[in-house]
């Protein structure tokens, strides 16, 4: 059933600032929804969504194709194969392969390894918080939801955290990929970053398998060279799959720890009742990821014809999961749009995924958002939004994170 075409335009800025009245009348009158001259499907209803993710045989997780604009300004696919090849690594990858890549990365987010670095993201949040507060205020995405996310990431995968900054940069670029709203032009640039950023981890690899076993890197990549040195996958998979961890370790978690700032300051009722009880503060954390999930889906391609619900799939056509729609379902989360730090299912929302794909960052993800938060409700005792500065989102299609968050704040 066709849209309204106000309503179904995709790439509309005001649909793209707040998706969800889109999401919303999607989900009840067109839960499989075709993007006008394209075979890209917006699927927005919960149990089409599970079915597909059910399907990895024939729905696979290559990304092989997005959404961009023309220069007309419509929607069109950018075929991948202009940047090599498609993203084929880890939470792109299919079986058997992705069973091999997910097996050589789950040490390094075992609870142990991730525990170990609660005591240095703690200190920075600290750190950069106190300095918040000492200036009444300024922007949260420039000061902890951008950097301190970066800097985890760094620490889990075994690169210089001092790169920090540099990686930050890559990895905005390479989600901008997905944007829908980049440019032909743009996207040669961002090969162009893509390129760089791999040319850098290349040469973090070849390190780490040149230093000798008793003296191994630390992190991830150390246990990506063993995996090469054993066979299980080739330098250049590697290299790939630290690609992806490098790009969705920062910018997800960002647009975590965004969101929550920007929500605790728009209601300050939530602010007092997590100040007196910080024990709900995970549950908040699991609220703000279904409100506004970092990623707001990840694409699917059809390997061959066939049907999703009663809904004809050509061969070749792209899917875009919809996590953000599905999140908001009333029929699953009664309120819907409402803060509830007591919902009887507070983690059943699919921000992290589902099945085999459940991003393996998740538990890295949770406890940077629970330690930041933590900080900053025991180190302010007002938090608001700036009312000369308007918070901006990312002109995004996929990814749902604050460009700017600029905040005022008192000490307690």
């Amino acid at each position: 059933m066709p849209l309204p075409a106000a309503s179904s335009d995709i790439l509309d800025p005001v649909n793209i600032e707040n998706p969800y009245p889109l999401y919303a009348k999607l989900r009840t009158t067109d839960p499989i929804y075709r993007i006008p001259g394209t075979e890209v499907y917006w699927i927005s209803d919960r149990e089409r969504i599970e079915e597909a993710l059910n399907r990895h045989d024939v729905f696979s997780a290559n990304l092989t194709g997005v959404l961009m604009t023309d220069p007309s300004g419509s929607p069109v696919v950018f075929e991948l194969s202009a940047f090599g090849s498609a993203v084929d690594a880890i939470a792109n990858a299919d079986e058997p392969a992705h069973a091999v890549h997910r097996k050589l990365v789950l040490p390094g987010v075992r609870p142990g390894r991730i525990a170990e670095m609660e005591s240095a993201i703690r200190a920075r949040a600290a750190e950069e918080i106190n300095a918040l507060v000492t200036a009444q205020g300024g922007d949260w995405i420039e000061r902890v939801a951008n950097p301190i996310p970066t800097r985890a990431m760094a620490q889990a995968v075994g690169l210089p955290v001092e790169d920090a900054d540099q990686l930050l940069d890559w990895a905005m670029a390479g989600t901008e990929i997905l944007a829908g709203t980049t440019r032909p032009e743009r996207m040669q640039e961002i090969a162009t970053a893509t390129a760089d950023l791999s040319k850098y981890l290349s040469d973090r690899l070849e390190d780490a398998l040149t230093r000798p076993p008793s003296s191994p890197a630390p992190g991830i990549i150390s246990d990506l060279a063993e995996g090469v040195r054993r066979g299980q996958i080739k330098q250049e998979m590697a290299v790939s799959i630290l690609v992806v961890l490098a790009g969705a370790g920062g910018e997800s978690t960002a647009g975590l720890l965004g969101n929550a700032g920007r929500l605790l300051a728009l209601h300050p009722e939530v602010q007092q009742e997590l100040r007196a009880t910080p024990s709900l503060i995970p549950r908040f954390v699991e609220e703000v990821l279904r409100l506004e999930s970092p990623f707001k889906g990840h694409y699917r391609v059809s390997l061959q014809e066939t049907h999703l619900g009663n809904t004809l799939i050509p061969r070749g056509a792209r899917l875009l999961l919809l996590w953000a729609a599905a999140n908001r379902d009333p029929d699953r989360f009664p309120n819907p749009d409402a803060i509830d730090l007591h919902r009887k299912n507070p983690q059943d929302h699919l921000s992290f995924g589902r099945g085999i794909h459940f991003c393996i960052g998740a538990r890295l993800a949770r406890l940077e958002a629970r330690v930041v938060l933590e900080e900053l409700l025991a180190r302010t005792g007002t938090l608001n939004l700036d009312p000369d500065s308007a918070p901006r989102h990312v002109p995004s299609i996929f990814v749902r994170r604050l460009e700017t968050l600029p905040l005022r704040m008192t000490a307690p």
